[in-house]
């Protein structure tokens, strides 16, 4: 067990290394892999116990499991929240929640900018089960507050947003949602708990992709819901019957990544907003959507309500679908592939990223051009990056 005084008070670096120690029974520095799926009960009592016990994980690995157990201690206590759970993916984090917290006849708000599956989720799912969903634009609280019925259960947002770097501002909706009994959820996966403190802010639940910025090295998939125990019981109570449980393995090398996660996102803002001003000063960019810059129309809320600004930069070329694709092409370091948060920069087209799962029209409501570039900027040397780009823009 841990020699760690519970009065001591950690700083985010330190609890991504030391938060989970008060999980492990051995004296491994490294955390152990628990594969097995099953384990043993000590008598009738103990089985009935552990198989009615939410999250026990030395029962049943859809129930949970101890590898799963010490990477939700970290994100929860680096969120803030009194608990979390690991999922197999982002979506099936969001999903598990949204379901958790609905039923036939309830009503959603949502943005009208979210990553795709979220919105695709929103749009084509949640309706087929009689659950509403009004989408609003991000900007405003008012959008927000005008579409608040009786029967409204959930405000999701995400923020910053996919593709756009649009803000919403958290403290507003969560006034607004406290106001009206409504649960708030926000998707963190762009700031991350070292930019973005959701529930600092008011929120009530905060969902990961633990895919993205947590695990850090483009090698695992996983998700993560952090919230308070009440609620935190009923997202378990659901993924009891859905069974979208996060990998040992995966939850292992997301423990491994999360080590990391304050220094890594140190290099992933400098990187960014260097390339950010790059980008704004070059005459062969239109336009250019990053939160730290002075010129983003939300930039005072983003500085009010984030701590650094994150490693995802999107900007226009000032040219048309076939020329940015060549552009991409074009690129030698960075490379075209998708997901994000990664330690190596990654390039999409959101214009060719987004056809495969929505329509044209859903597409532009995204806000998405056919010059768009949504750059996930790594730990490379910023001067190398910058090189990059040019020369790959000079080619076109």
């Amino acid at each position: 067990m841990t020699n760690l005084k519970s009065s001591l008070q950690l700083g985010p670096a330190s609890t991504a290394l030391h938060a989970d120690r008060v999980l492990e029974s051995g004296n491994g520095v490294a955390p152990a892999i628990h594969q097995s799926v099953t384990h043993t009960a000590d008598g009738a009592d103990d089985f009935a116990r552990k198989a009615t016990e939410p999250s026990n994980d030395s029962f049943y690995a859809r129930h949970g499991n101890p590898t799963s157990s010490r990477i939700a201690r970290v994100i929860a206590d680096l969120e803030g929240a009194e608990s979390a759970q690991m999922f197999s993916s982002g979506m099936g984090a969001i999903t598990t929640t949204v379901l958790a917290l609905v039923r036939s006849g309830d009503h959603v708000i949502a943005q009208k900018n979210h990553y795709s599956a979220t919105a695709s989720f929103l749009s084509r799912f949640l309706p087929r089960f009689g659950v509403e969903v009004s989408l609003v634009e991000q900007q405003s609280t008012t959008t927000f507050a005008a579409q608040v019925r009786p029967n409204t259960k959930i405000i999701l947002v995400e923020t910053p947003v996919n593709p756009s770097m649009a803000i919403t501002d958290l403290r507003a909706i969560s006034d607004l949602a406290v106001a009206q009994r409504i649960t708030t959820i926000c998707d963190n996966t762009f700031a991350t708990p070292i930019n973005q403190k959701p529930i600092d802010l008011g929120i009530d639940v905060v969902v990961h992709s633990v895919t993205k910025y947590i695990g850090g090295h483009h090698d695992l998939l996983a998700g993560c819901v952090a919230s308070s125990d009440n609620l935190m019981k009923r997202v378990w109570d659901t993924s009891m019957d859905l069974g979208p449980i996060a990998a040992p393995f995966n939850s292992w090398l997301a423990l491994r990544g999360i080590r990391t996660l304050k220094i890594r996102m140190k290099q992933h803002n400098a990187n960014a907003i260097a390339l950010a001003n790059f980008l704004e000063e070059d005459p062969r960019v239109a336009r250019v959507f990053y939160p730290g810059l002075v010129s983003h129309p939300q930039h005072e809320l983003a500085a009010r309500q984030m701590q650094g600004f994150g490693g995802i930069v999107t900007f226009v070329l000032d040219s048309g679908y076939e020329e940015t694709r060549r552009f991409v092409e074009n690129l030698e370091l960075c490379q075209n592939a998708a997901s994000l948060g990664g330690v190596d920069t990654l390039v999409v087209q959101p214009a060719v990223m987004f056809r495969g799962r929505l329509s044209i029209d859903e597409i532009e409501k995204q806000g998405v051009t056919p010059g768009m570039i949504r750059m996930s900027v790594g730990i490379e040397d910023i001067e190398d990056l910058i090189y990059d780009i040019d020369q790959a823009m000079n080619l076109n």
